[in-house]
């Protein structure tokens, strides 16, 4: 197991991640790959798109949300033992992989938000209490 390679895990179903690492005894430092966002989220975050490009049998993207003082990014990054990979899907090209490392490092780095930003967040939080976003 490497860095760069894309595995099927079993979270409530069957799902693909990238390993960001390949440290077994630590376990495997991992992303979950989800479907692209379906509002605007420049100023939030930004996609890395992964898929048929890359060899894969799937479309996805690794999503990064923007560190900001008071508020979390969820990131689907996490942490998986030898035990959670079901299954090898693939790998990615070295292009790719510093595309998401460049991604990874933008996202670990606060930043000012900008008025546009703020009511950009407001705009798809309102969206998500009324179920317009899923």
């Amino acid at each position: 197991m490497q860095r760069g390679e894309v595995w099927w895990v079993e979270f409530e179903e069957r799902r693909p991640v990238v390993l960001l690492s390949g440290d077994e005894a630590r376990g495997f430092r991992a992303m979950q790959v989800v479907a692209p966002a379906d509002v605007d989220i420049s100023g939030l975050g930004v996609e890395v798109a992964i898929g048929a490009t890359e060899g894969l049998p799937f479309e996805g993207v690794l999503r990064f949300g923007f560190s900001h003082p008071g508020i979390t990014p969820c990131t689907w990054l996490t942490t998986l033992s030898r035990n959670d990979l079901i299954e090898q899907a693939g790998a990615l090209p070295p292009a790719k992989l510093s595309a998401i490392e460049d991604a990874l490092r933008l996202s670990e780095q606060e930043k000012e938000w900008t008025p546009a930003t703020a009511a950009k967040l407001s705009d798809i939080r309102d969206a998500l209490r009324l179920g317009e976003l899923k």
